[in-house]
């Protein structure tokens, strides 16, 4: 039997240091934990392997590229057994950023985000609602986003 992967508090140091600037250098943050950047190359090597870091991402301010409007998106099915090919469709839609499969009123809650609200109606409209197995749709536009961050790894 595989023995799981728990990582250590250098590791937790380390994924927070790269959770707020993936741009460091091995060297960086090396220096930052009194570590070599060998080692810290060789601990990020095994997060990556053991699964816990699955890749990286550019953080882009869509609104700088005419993408104005971030929604979330309530949706009911008609039947739970939906939710696989349902999820799937929402899965080709690019303005679709999140989809998650949810307990509560909606089946399923989904961030999308548009250049505006007629292309929001559009999405809503012409794919997301014909998508089989949605039985409706609820639209919540964000007016302002107070929070982006990533999560606070605790060491103790």
């Amino acid at each position: 039997m595989k023995k799981s992967f728990i990582p250590d508090d250098i590791d937790l140091k380390i994924l927070s240091i790269l959770m707020h600037d993936a741009k460091k250098t091995y060297a960086e943050i090396g220096k930052e934990l009194f570590i070599s950047g060998g080692t810290v190359h060789v601990r990020i090597k095994k997060l990556m392997e053991a699964k816990v870091i699955l890749n990286s991402q550019l953080k882009v301010d869509y609104s700088k590229l005419g993408y104005d409007i971030t929604a979330f998106l309530g949706i009911y099915l008609e039947k739970s057994k939906f939710y696989e090919e349902v999820s799937s469709n929402l899965g080709t839609i690019p303005e679709i950023l999140e989809v998650h499969y949810t307990t509560g009123v909606y089946s399923i809650f989904a961030k999308i985000i548009c250049r505006d609200t007629d292309h929001l109606r559009s999405i809503i409209s012409d794919k997301i609602q014909q998508i089989n197995g949605i039985q409706r749709t609820e639209t919540f536009i964000s007016l302002h986003n107070s929070q982006l961050r990533p999560l606070r790894l605790v060491t103790e």
